[in-house]
This record gives C-alpha cells, structure tokens and sequence, in this order.
C-alpha cells in the first residue's frame, strides 16, 4: 500500500505493549486516524499510553486516542483493525468488527503491507521460522549464518524485535531472519515468505486456537505463497503434511531435515557432521558437508535439529557452506535454553527454563542421563504422561514445585513408580532454592540436576527468566558452600 492511502484512514489497534505501540507509531506516522484500545487498565497501561502520546506529540499532528479498560468495543467509523497477536480471535471486538466488514490484521500483516513503502528501497526477503519450540534459537542461528555470508540481515518478529521497526526503519537489510508464533500466522493472511520452516508441532496454546487442529493450521500459514523452500521436519510427518496441504510458487521445493542419514532434498548428519543433499547439484549422489556437530552450542540433539533448520534456509537463499560452518560457530543460544549453570560436587546443573511446555521439556530431558529432574509450575492443560514415559529411564529423581505439579507427580507414580520424588508443597519464589538443595542431595556424581519444567512461570514468577535467574542463584550459593 501507499503511503497515501493511509492519510486520513481511521484505523483502531488493539492492544498496547510491544506489538501495540510500533503499530501505533507507524501507522500514526503514516498520517493514519489512530486508536489504541486496551483491556488494561493499570498503571503500566497507563504509562505506556502517556508514552505513545507524549511521541506523537513531538512529531505533530493528532494525538492518538487511547481508551484503557475498554477492549470490546468497535470504535466508530473504524475502517481497520491491527490487533496485537495475544489477543484471541473470539474477542467481541472482532465479532463487531466481522459484523461491519472490517478487515482485521495483525502488525506482522501491516509490516508485511507496509515492507515496499520506503521510496528507492527494495524490501528485505523473509525467511521465517514457527513450530511449537525451537523457534528463537533456530532464527537467531539463521541471523548468525547469514551474517557469516556478508548479508545484512537481522532477527525480527516474535523474538521481541518489532518487524515494523525492521520494515520502516532507517536500516537497509538484504534478508530477514523472521520468528512467527501462531498468534502471529493467524492474523497474517497475506503474508508470503521467501522460504519457511515448521520445526515441529506438538499441542500447545489449544485455548488460543480452539483445537490442536486450528493450531496446526494457523502454523501451516507460513508456508502459504513460498517462492523457494518449504522447511519441514523429517521426525514429525505432520510438518511435511503441512507443507503438501500448503498452496506454493511454482518451482517451490519441500526440504526436509532430519537427525540421520538424509535423502534427497534433505540436511541431516553423517558420522558427526551436518550435510546438505539438497542443495547440491546431483542429489541423488552428492552431499555438501556443512559444519560439525561439534560446532552447535549446545549440541543436543533438538538443538542440532534447530541448526539444520536454520542451515536449509539459509541454503535456500544461497549461503554457501562456509557461512554455515562459521555462523554456528559464532552464534550462542539464549540465556536458560539448555544453559549449563555449574559443576558442583562432579553434578551439573542446567538451566533450561525455556522448556515451558511438555514437547520442550521432553527434548531436554533427551540430552542428558541420569536426570535429576526440577520441574512443575502452571500446566496450561497440559497431560504429562507421554512425557513421563519417554524419559522414565533417565530420571534418576524428580524434585517437583508449582502449582500443578500433582499432575507431574501423578504420571511419575503411573509411568516411574521406581523414581524417587520430592514434592515441595510451596509456590513461593524461595522454593527453588529448596529444590535445589533436594535435588543436590539426590543427585550422585555424573548426574545432571536439570531444570526443565514443562510448566509455565507466572505462578511463581513474572516470566521463565526470573524462573531461570532464580535457579542460577540457587546453585551458585550452593557452590559457595561447597567450595
């Protein structure tokens, strides 16, 4: 769209935060009528408004109308809604909005409209990454590598960078490493990626989305209009099914990615080392070496899927091999994704605080044995009993808090009845201090004391990081003690 077709134009945001407010500021310097609404209306709610009004106001024209506490209802004369992903589709602000024919889109639908507006500036091609985890690491190894080939490039998205800032900014890029929840997908019915990936898909955000079926459908958007490569995981057939479903250019080619040996039009790993037999010249009878396991931080195995993911896209775009040796070489994950703390006492102890779902934790739990297992928190409806099943063998103890963790400690009792376990019945912030310990007493030399909750944080904590922070402070005042 024009520029020009935005002055004037009265468009309501729903939502503030971080996908609310560069929304806001685009389209209001876009010369748009804008109208933020929020459900919230709290202190920061209120600071963020003063925030976006106190901008507007240093660059003229009207003040952006802000209405706190009053999410519901469809302002009038509306003519077009950018919604912040969290909010759920079955919002009476949507239904009104259905009601009148008012397009609704979410702000990586307006970076995506908005991604040719710049004068004299060609737009960045997007090579895109979503799964149910994996999905920050795998875009962040995608930046590392193709900053490795000399591109400009950066990691946007749902990685807490607004692709906004990306599109309208002053910075020029060559390609975008792009992060896409499926929050993001479902508001993003135009977008159309250069190439994208499905790491894997396992049930999460079924409230969200209704069923694991809308879910995975809301992932499959990504691979809607690719040009180049579809991304899919060899390990989880409903990713390639995603890709059959999926309406693609001409000429666009499914390439899979896989922990064994690879066929045709696949990466995968030889004796050690990350190959590539897709983008070389005789599939059938070539193999381009990439990179060494070896060179993957951490080399887990769920994180070597995440490198060979991020390693076909770049090799959709034309990264040459080197690039990908070195870019993996350069990249470090994340704070508390799979974050080796300390040894103390011949024990490690990682941080995998991430692991806020029961497909993540499962994942973690597969790099290590013997386990001495710190988990628990809020289940979001979660079941774990898969989970307990699969990694029953490696568990050597189980330290359980939170506010779900009976559910854990009930599959514990079904699938590892040989397991011992330790339920702290507290839920304040000290009580992992107190696994901690317990789990240190449980543990035995070689063992790894591993904090991968399948839960989420906020019954305990704000977020997964203070989570994870907390962890980390524990085991570093029991090193001091045993030093």
């Amino acid at each position: 769209m024009s520029t020009e077709q935005w002055r004037g134009k009265r468009v309501t945001v729903a939502g503030l935060g971080v996908s609310g407010i560069p929304a806001a500021k685009a389209l209001h310097g876009l010369g748009a009528v804008v109208t933020v609404v929020s459900d919230g209306d709290d202190e920061r709610s209120r600071a963020q408004a003063a925030e976006l009004t106190a901008w507007a106001r240093e660059r003229g024209g009207a003040d952006p109308t802000v209405r706190l506490g009053d999410g519901a209802t469809l302002p009038e004369g509306t003519e077009l809604v950018v919604t912040a992903p969290g909010w759920q589709p079955d919002k009476p602000l949507f239904s009104a909005a259905a009601e009148a024919g008012v397009e609704i889109w979410g702000d990586v639908e307006l970076a995506w409209r908005l991604r040719d507006s710049r004068p004299g500036r060609t737009p960045a091609p997007w090579l895109a990454v979503t799964g149910t985890n994996g999905k920050t690491t795998t875009v962040r190894m995608l930046a590392s590598i193709l900053r490795a080939a000399g591109l400009r490039t950066a990691a946007v998205g749902n990685i807490g960078v607004s692709l906004l800032d990306a599109v309208l900014g002053d910075e020029e890029y060559d390609v975008l490493a792009v992060e896409l929840s499926s929050y993001q997908l479902h508001w993003s019915p135009s977008l159309r990626a250069h190439s994208a990936a499905v790491l894997n898909l396992a049930p999460d955000h079924l409230d969200w989305h209704g069923s694991m079926a809308a879910y995975a459908a809301d992932k499959g958007r990504v691979y809607e209009g690719n040009t180049v490569a579809c991304v899919y995981n060899a390990s989880d057939p409903a990713t390639e099914e995603l890709v059959r479903e999926a309406e693609v250019e001409e000429g666009c080619r499914a390439i899979g990615f896989t922990l064994g040996t690879p066929g045709p039009s696949q990466l995968g790993v030889v004796e050690g080392i990350l190959v590539d037999r897709a983008f070389v010249a005789n599939r059938r009878q070539q193999a381009q070496e990439l990179a060494e396991v070896a060179d993957v931080s951490p080399p887990a195995p769920h994180n070597i899927a995440n490198a060979l993911a991020a390693a076909a896209l770049a090799r959709a775009y034309g990264v040459p091999p080197a690039a990908v040796r070195d870019g993996l070489r350069a990249f470090r994950p994340d704070p508390h994704r799979i974050e080796k703390v300390a040894d103390v006492a011949d024990v490690a102890y990682v941080d995998d605080s991430k692991a806020t779902n029961t497909h993540a934790a499962e994942a973690s739990l597969a790099a290590y044995d013997p386990i001495v297992w710190i988990a628990g928190g809020l289940a979001k409806g979660a079941s774990f009993d898969e989970l307990v099943r699969t990694s029953a063998e490696r568990l050597r103890a189980a330290v359980l808090i939170g506010a779900d963790r009976a559910l854990i400690r009930e599959a514990l009792a079904r699938h590892a009845p040989e397991v011992p376990v330790v339920d702290l019945d507290r839920t304040d912030t000290g009580a992992m201090s107190a696994a901690v310990r317990e789990a240190a007493r449980l543990a035995r030399p070689g063992d790894t004391v591993l904090l991968a909750p399948a839960c989420a944080s906020m019954d305990m904590f704000v977020n997964y990081n203070k989570r994870g922070e907390a962890f980390a402070e524990a085991v570093g005042a029991l090193a001091a003690e045993r030093a």
